[in-house]
């Protein structure tokens, strides 16, 4: 479900703006950046009530990248990413008002079936059963049932923490120098190198999972194991991206082994040299553009143009 609020602002905006990408130029920048669609859209659920569905906030997001990239102008010194990510959270945080749409009447009820069921409760000293309540409120159970389900769908959304801003604010933002986009880049090659050296398996969950976008059901299906079997293999494959690449970029964070010898200790100390082995500064620069931006095909990234 897309929100009006988003789509009359979107349409306004389009109205408004000049055009200055080609149509095979816009496809690309969409295509390239539909993957900060997915991040945002986690990033924004890992906070919000349960009920809420991912597929109603990506909807709102794919449909301000499109948005962002008609009115795009690259003369005003934004970077991309920067332009459609305000475009995109502002439209997800539309779409998360637009949920909460409980009406006057359902809070109401809620507010009875609240302070009927304490009564009860003192009444009866117990809790009262479904029958009960609904007698006590003069309607069915599936009434009353039906009212639980608008207040849990009616939840109240908390947006502390959620800011927005419009791209002209962006302007000023201090955008990265040579020094830290090159750590930028130097950090992104070593991440996907370290990606490339995972175990087959590990590596086909991470980027099934986070660069794909793909639902853990179907990455279960295609290895042949549970969901549950999935999710572990997701937590082993994070916990040696994170040894292995503070083992080349932060040392000092490294794990010491208690037991060098051990065979857990020896694979993992193969997997960093596998690293290791694998890549180069060109390598890892070759990874981004000069701008940072990866391009991801169907097996591993390639800079984007």
């Amino acid at each position: 479900m897309t929100s009006t609020a988003t789509t009359v602002a979107d349409i306004a905006a389009d109205t408004a703006a000049t055009t200055v990408l080609s149509a095979a130029e816009q496809e690309e920048i969409i295509r390239t950046h539909m993957p900060l669609v997915g991040h945002l859209v986690r990033d924004m659920l890992s906070r919000i009530p349960n009920h809420i569905h991912r597929d109603d906030l990506t909807s709102a997001g794919l449909h301000a990248l499109v948005t962002a990239a008609r009115s795009w102008d690259p003369q005003r010194g934004i970077p991309f990413h920067r332009f459609a990510s305000t475009r995109i959270r502002g439209a997800i945080l539309d779409e998360l008002r637009a949920l909460d749409w409980a009406t006057r009447s359902v809070r109401t009820k809620a507010r009875a079936t609240d302070s009927t069921r304490q009564a009860l409760t003192t009444t009866l000293g117990r809790t009262p059963s479904a029958d009960e309540l609904a007698q006590a409120l003069g309607t069915t159970t599936t009434d009353l049932k039906q009212t639980d389900t608008d207040v849990q769908r009616a939840t109240v959304l908390s947006l502390q923490g959620f800011t927005t801003s419009s791209a002209d604010d962006l302007v000023t933002e201090k955008t990265p120098g040579p020094e830290d986009m090159l750590l930028r880049r130097e950090q992104i090659g070593y991440l996907h190198h370290a990606i490339s050296s995972l175990p087959e398996r590990l590596q086909v969950v991470i980027t099934e999972y986070f660069l794909h976008e793909r639902p853990m059901a179907d990455i279960a299906a295609d290895l042949g194991v549970t969901e549950s079997r999935v999710s572990q293999l997701r937590a082993e494959a994070l916990s040696l991206l994170k040894d292995g690449l503070n083992t080349h970029l932060n040392p000092e964070l490294a794990p010491v082994p208690d037991n060098p010898e051990s065979v857990v200790a020896r694979r993992r100390a193969s997997y960093y040299n596998s690293i290791a082995e694998s890549t180069s500064v060109h390598s890892r620069l070759a990874m981004t553009n000069a701008h940072g931006h990866t391009s991801f095909s169907r097996g591993m990234p390639v800079a984007a143009a």
